[in-house]
């Protein structure tokens, strides 16, 4: 069980250095990361670099979140603030598939945009894979 969660973990890592080569001022890959209005073809919002490099340091502090807790990297006895952190996981990544009823996650009204479709086949998966997997290390006590 360890090996997915440093798949998953690594995922993490890969996604957080995605957004600091975007906060660089990269281009690859941005035309379906953000939400788009159909009718207009604009950005339903655009992030700043720094609002990216947040992002990115997140996604860095959560890869080693997943590690600590469930390959055991911590004492038989995690830390408090690690146990929660994970759960604030749980609940961020379960709440992206959910959706925010208009543009993302599973209850999205807008579905004919390019950013929807990669949404409904990468974006929702993969973020119920890492909720499940922070689930998963949470159940293992790392």
């Amino acid at each position: 069980m360890v090996g997915w969660l440093g798949f998953s973990s690594l995922l993490l890592f890969g996604i957080g250095c995605l957004h600091v080569y975007w906060a660089l001022g990269g281009k690859w890959g941005m035309n379906v990361a953000l939400p788009t209005a159909v009718s207009s073809k604009q950005r339903a919002f655009v992030p700043g670099k720094m609002a990216t490099l947040l992002v990115s340091v997140l996604l860095f502090g959560t890869s080693l979140l997943l590690l600590v807790q469930g390959a055991g990297l911590a004492s038989t006895h995690p830390y408090p603030i690690v146990r929660w952190g994970c759960r604030i996981c749980v609940l961020v990544f379960g709440l992206r598939v959910i959706g925010d009823f208009k543009y993302i996650g599973l209850f999205k009204k807008v579905r004919d945009s390019r950013f929807a479709k990669f949404d409904s086949y990468l974006f929702v998966p993969l973020c119920l894979w890492l909720c499940l997997s922070f689930y998963a290390a949470l159940r293992m006590g790392g």
